[in-house]
């Protein structure tokens, strides 16, 4: 150790222990730096605003283009899902918006079409099987 050095107390070498102040003073300044100033810093206010949740529909949209592909209907849904969650990374909301609800109706129209289809199919195959079961 130096014989130079100063202990961290400053009343350590007398046996003196140091009060309250002297303790807190010499916290103050080995930790912050220095006094600080008593006066009143400006405040500052910064508004952040909220994430407004916009919904992409990229799973139902993924879903459609592999099962309920009707016309390519869940592809181009797909697409406009995509463009939505760009517009959302981007901080466009209002086109973020608008890309959704297009996807949001094409995915309904895929949806009730490819149910459509399998319902006829359906119907179809069970008109074939009972005319030939007839037979």
């Amino acid at each position: 150790m130096n014989p130079n050095s100063q202990p961290f107390f400053s009343g350590a070498r007398a046996g003196v222990y140091p009060s309250n102040d002297v303790l807190k003073e010499e916290h103050e300044v080995s930790v912050l730096g220095g006094p600080q100033n008593s006066m009143a810093a400006g405040t500052t206010v910064i508004n952040i605003q909220t994430d407004t949740v916009v919904p992409d529909h990229i799973v139902w949209s993924l879903f459609n283009t592999l099962f309920f592909n009707t016309c390519c209907l869940g592809f181009v849904a797909f697409a406009f899902s995509v463009k939505s969650r760009d517009r959302k990374m981007v901080g466009d909301v209002i086109g973020a918006r608008s890309y959704a609800s297009t996807a949001k109706c094409l995915n309904i129209w895929a949806v009730v079409l490819g149910l459509l289809v399998i319902l006829g199919i359906i119907i179809t195959v069970v008109i074939i099987t009972s005319g030939v079961l007839r037979r």
